[in-house]
């Protein structure tokens, strides 16, 4: 089976912030273990979501896990991501479409907090 991972942000209407999925995309797919690796957007920026679902698809995935770049699970994540996920599987039913938690509450996040506030705190 081949698992492609196709990154989710909700997009900007500034590009380096979109960028910043771009980075992620790469480093994730440099690491080796999903060689299918694709950013997409929710809204305000391309890929879109289902131009993203049929990137991994062309690229040959047979399974999508779709990661939501969201802090928590918001009405986009419980609605709108979840109804792109049933669309791409009725557009592509030979491919399985998993949505994965977002972000959310998870041990390293307050490792990355932490982080953030020495660097803070480093400029005063």
């Amino acid at each position: 089976m081949t698992t492609a991972v196709l990154l989710i942000a909700h997009g900007s209407r500034r590009a380096d912030a979109n960028y910043d999925l771009v980075i992620i995309a790469d480093l994730l797919r440099d690491e080796g273990e999903y060689p299918i690796v694709v950013p997409s957007y929710l809204e305000l920026a391309e890929p879109s979501i289902p131009a993203g679902a049929r990137q991994c698809v062309e690229a040959g995935a047979d399974r999508v896990l779709m990661v939501p770049y969201f802090l928590s699970a918001g009405s986009h994540v419980t609605r709108d991501l979840k109804r792109f996920r049933n669309e791409a599987a009725d557009e592509f039913s030979a491919v399985r479409f998993e949505l994965c938690p977002p972000l959310g509450v998870h041990p390293l996040m307050q490792v990355i907090i932490r982080d953030r506030l020495r660097e803070g705190s480093a400029e005063m």
